[in-house]
């Protein structure tokens, strides 16, 4: 059983690290800074870094991956896309990655970034899905680089995955993102039991992550662009009829923006 912790990093990013107990390797996802994972290996002696994750090129993501690899000689896996430092192999959507024993499929993600990708392993039990700064929990990335129409599409394909799959992303967003799901949903029920839930937490210096498919269907506004309730509310706020769901995530997307 592979053991997922976060090592917080910056403000509210998640640096994301993998470990194997048995045989003291491990792996980190979007090491925006080298300390954190430093500081993890230095308090625990005989541990490897054999692997390193990146999902797409922005600085905390990819700011410690580097050093970390001039130091520890880890593997690292970046989009083929991107300009990614130190980068070993060059993914493509559809291609596997190996690592801690666990294999996942590189999935094009575009919208946050053009180059985009995210991870995941495919598990009955206990899926997994490292999806950066494209699925939030309670919400999605900043459009930076891709349209409306490229977010929604990438967003669709990562709800199609198991309802039980955990969703790790990379930032601590839950709370904020849930503020606007229920300006966008008041009389959703899971919204408002997420957002005490996602509270309390918070409140504890605990963390929200990591989400599911299933709880992001449910409380996720940008993956509910179907439902009745999100398109009247995005048609009020835009003042038209957003007649497709990708017009009704694009209005939600720009609300959001200046929420």
């Amino acid at each position: 059983m592979i053991q997922i912790d976060a090592l917080p990093a910056f403000s509210d990013n998640y640096i994301w690290l993998l470990q194997d107990n048995a045989s003291k390797r491990c792996a980190v996802v979007d090491p925006g800074d080298a300390r954190p994972v430093l500081a993890w290996l230095e308090r625990n002696p005989g541990w490897q870094l054999s692997d390193i994750l990146v999902t797409h090129h922005h600085a905390d993501h990819t700011g410690g991956v580097a050093e970390l690899k001039s130091i520890t000689q880890a593997r690292v896996y970046g989009p083929a896309n991107e300009n990614i430092p130190a980068r070993d192999v060059a993914l493509s959507d559809g291609d596997e990655v190996t690592a801690l024993g666990l294999t996942f499929t590189v999935h094009a993600v575009a919208g946050h970034t053009l180059g985009h990708i995210a991870f995941y392993h495919e598990d009955a039990q206990r899926p997994l899905l490292f999806s950066g700064d494209t699925l939030f929990a309670a919400g999605c990335g900043r459009l930076f680089e891709g349209t409306p129409q490229q977010m929604h599409a990438s967003l669709s394909r990562l709800a199609a995955l198991p309802g039980n799959t955990q969703v790790y992303c990379a930032h601590e967003y839950t709370l904020s993102n849930l503020r606007f799901a229920v300006a966008v949903e008041p009389e959703n029920q899971d919204v408002r039991a997420r957002f005490e839930d996602v509270t309390r937490l918070r409140e504890q210096n605990r963390i929200s992550l990591p989400s599911s498919i299933e709880l992001e269907h449910r409380t996720n506004p940008f993956l509910r662009v179907s439902q009745r309730s999100v398109k009247q509310k995005a048609d009020e706020r835009t003042g038209t009829d957003n007649s497709s769901p990708a017009a009704v995530f694009a209005a939600l997307r720009a609300w959001k923006d200046t929420f």
